[in-house]
């Protein structure tokens, strides 16, 4: 199987239905400590530590307020659903039928400031927090890297079988937090290019659609066989075996 990674998005849905029973969040019990300590900052606190307006900072220092975990927690929304913005456009989870939905479930991966990593179907309440923020629950610690590194590349190690292979599709940013070289599975990471003024270049908006695109490829057509994923074609991206690595492919158009 192909185990896709996908970063979270800043925006969100919160008025989005749960069209399947939610699931516990891995890490709930580190998510709650997490907001244990983000609830004792002010708004404004908040909003240095994220580089958000006012607006925003007290908005979202509401939501860790309300913050409550899925057994409390009647109104969960789903990531897979919920969360907006290029990725979550491309990947359209909207048109899923139910197979594809459990699909999804079983091959997607959401890294996540708050909760670590996500499935899809997991209940959780709405938050921000991106994994770079320099801030941790834990005193010694100088951030969500620290927090969160060995945990989520021990989930990893146990949730991946021999033959899976990861199509990272998230960012650099969360990536980060993973040890690739502790996970002995192929890895590979698209790259989207677009030509603009005769030369090719990556353009963020319609890379970071690109990606959500793939992973929709990659659940509604099952992909399997990792050959297969070079056939990935949506918005007239086409596969230059020239410009790709090993590990890196790259999607032109």
């Amino acid at each position: 199987m192909l185990k896709v990674l996908l970063s979270p998005a800043k925006s969100l849905q919160t008025e989005s239905e749960c069209f399947l029973k939610p699931t516990v969040p891995l890490f709930e019990k580190q998510a709650q400590d997490v907001v244990n300590k983000l609830k004792k900052m002010t708004p404004k606190a908040l909003s240095q530590l994220m580089s958000i307006s006012e607006d925003l900072a007290q908005l979202n220092w509401s939501r860790f307020q309300n913050w409550r975990e899925l057994e409390e927690n009647p109104d969960a929304i789903q990531p897979i659903f919920a969360f907006s913005g290029e990725v979550y456009r491309g990947l359209n989870a909207s048109s899923f039928d139910k197979g594809s939905i459990e699909y999804a479930q079983e091959s997607i991966r959401i890294l996540s400031g708050l909760y670590g990593i996500l499935k899809p179907l997991d209940g959780i309440s709405p938050y921000r927090l991106e994994m770079g923020s320099k801030f941790s629950p834990k005193a010694k610690q100088k951030n969500l890297y620290e927090y969160w590194d060995n945990q989520i590349t021990d989930f990893m190690q146990k949730d991946l079988k021999q033959s899976d292979v990861i199509v990272n599709l998230a960012s650099k940013e969360y990536t980060r937090v993973l040890d690739f070289k502790s996970i002995p599975n192929t890895v590979i990471t698209p790259v989207f290019k677009d030509y603009k003024n005769g030369k090719l270049k990556t353009i963020m908006v319609y890379a970071k659609k690109a990606r959500g695109s793939m992973a929709h490829y990659i659940v509604s057509n099952r992909i399997e066989n990792l050959e297969n994923l070079k056939g990935f074609n949506t918005d007239s991206y086409a596969f230059d075996s020239n410009l790709s690595s090993e590990s890196e492919w790259v999607f032109i158009r």
